[in-house]
C-alpha cells in the first residue's frame, strides 16, 4: 500500500493539483493562511509565522516515517498554493487512512476546489491503495467541517470524548467519521456531479 504514497505523488484535477508538501513552500502557506487570518481558528491547525517551522518539521518527519503524506493545495488557475491537506493515521495492514489537517485560504473556500480535493484524495484511496475504509476526525466547534463530510457519504461513527488537550489548554471532544469502499461508489457519484455543475 505505502508504495503509492512515494513523497512525489501529484494528485492532479481541473482545478487543483495536490503536491507533496515542501519546507520550500513556507512563505506561500503563509500567504494562503493571511487571506482570511486562518491561524485565528481555534478549530483547525493552521500555521502561522511562529509555528510554520514545527508545522512543516513535523509534517515532514511523519511523511518520511510513513504514518503521513501532506500535500499543499495548488489552484490551477493562478498557481497559487491555497491551503494544505493530508493522509494520516495511515494503516497498511489494516488498509485504512484518514484525511484531514485539511485548510483552504478564504478566497478558495465554497469554491470547486474543496470538493476536488475530497473527490482526488477519496479516488486514489479506494481505487489506488485499495482501502477498505477512509476515516475523518474533527474538533466539536468545527460544525462546517462536520456537515462537509457528512454531504460526502460519510458517517458519523461517534464522539471521542475528551480526547485531545490542545495547545492553548482547551479540551476537543473529536467527532469521528468514516465512509466504507462499499460507499465510495454513491459517493463518487455525488462528487461528480457536483464538480460538474461548477
Amino acid at each position: 500500500m505505502y508504495n503509492s504514497f512515494t513523497s512525489e505523488l501529484i494528485l492532479q484535477g481541473q482545478h487543483v493539483a495536490l503536491e507533496p508538501l515542501q519546507a520550500e513552500h513556507e512563505s506561500e502557506l503563509l500567504l494562503a493562511a493571511a487571506d482570511g487570518d486562518l491561524w485565528d481558528l481555534h478549530y483547525t491547525s493552521v500555521p502561522n509565522h511562529e509555528s510554520i517551522a514545527a508545522y512543516l518539521k513535523v509534517a515532514l518527519e511523519k511523511r518520511t516515517k510513513g504514518s503521513q503524506l501532506p500535500f499543499v493545495i495548488r489552484r490551477i488557475s493562478d498557481e497559487k498554493i491555497v491551503g494544505s491537506t493530508r493522509y494520516y493515521r495511515i494503516s497498511q495492514q489494516n488498509r485504512n487512512l484518514s484525511i484531514g489537517y485539511t485548510w483552504l485560504s478564504a478566497s478558495a473556500q465554497r469554491t470547486a476546489i474543496n470538493t476536488e480535493c475530497k473527490y482526488l484524495l477519496l479516488t486514489h484511496a479506494f481505487e489506488v491503495l485499495d482501502c477498505v475504509a477512509v476515516m475523518w476526525h474533527t474538533h466539536h466547534d468545527n460544525v462546517r467541517s462536520q456537515a462537509a463530510i457528512q454531504r460526502l457519504g460519510a458517517k458519523h461513527d461517534g464522539i471521542l470524548r475528551a480526547d485531545m488537550v490542545l495547545d492553548d489548554g482547551s479540551i476537543r471532544d473529536t467527532y469521528c467519521y468514516s465512509m466504507l469502499a462499499s460507499e465510495w461508489p454513491a459517493a463518487k457519484e455525488f462528487l461528480s456531479q457536483k464538480l460538474f455543475r461548477n
